[in-house]
């Protein structure tokens, strides 16, 4: 997806590929593993299909906010002094904004599910709002600081954002309707 093409109405189409293609193998198996950790328990709260739709909705939304963040990078970089890339001829591919929206969703929904991660080279358990919690603010920090460029932090925000919304709105009545009938 080339943000370039898309404001020009050009290769509309791109906005869905582009979620299923990857820069690489490092860049596919790094979301293939976030999306076989914490996608499974979205999609049960979703269903099938509205797991699709969720899924699609939350990487939409992670690319508009990546085009939103190029188009005001000039205005953000004069206000806070840090330079950031202004380039909408550079193309975009991965699930990872999609895939944030999972992560965002997962926040929400399971804060209190632990998650086993690498810390100090400890494997412990973390609560997932802790884990989470700290991967997005790492996303903040890198979207303003990494000038190397190459990773859409925006597009992790903005699916993250996006996931929570989702969950806000359709998640937490369907996990607790599902919680309730296993209960019953």
């Amino acid at each position: 997806m080339v943000p370039n093409d898309i404001m020009h109405g050009q290769r509309l189409y791109t906005l869905f590929t582009s979620m299923f293609m990857h820069a690489n193998w490092f860049h596919l198996l790094g979301n293939m593993l976030f999306l076989y950790v914490f996608g499974d328990n979205i999609e049960d709260v979703f269903g099938h299909i509205g797991y699709i739709i969720f899924y699609t909705t939350s990487g939409l939304f992670a690319t508009f906010t990546h085009i939103m963040s190029i188009l005001f990078a000039p205005v953000i970089s004069n206000l806070i002094g840090i330079p950031m890339s202004s380039d909408l001829t550079t193309g975009v591919v991965g699930a990872s904004g999609a895939i944030s929206g999972v992560l965002g969703a997962y926040f929400l929904l399971y804060p209190k599910s632990k998650i086993i991660a690498l810390v100090f080279y400890l494997i412990i358990p973390v609560p997932a709002v802790i884990f989470l919690g700290g991967w997005f603010l790492l996303q903040w920090i890198f979207a303003f600081f990494d000038a190397s460029g190459g990773v859409a932090y925006f597009a992790h925000i903005g699916g993250f954002i996006a996931g929570m919304i989702l969950a806000l709105i359709f998640g937490l009545k369907r996990k607790k309707a599902r919680e309730a009938k296993l209960h019953t």
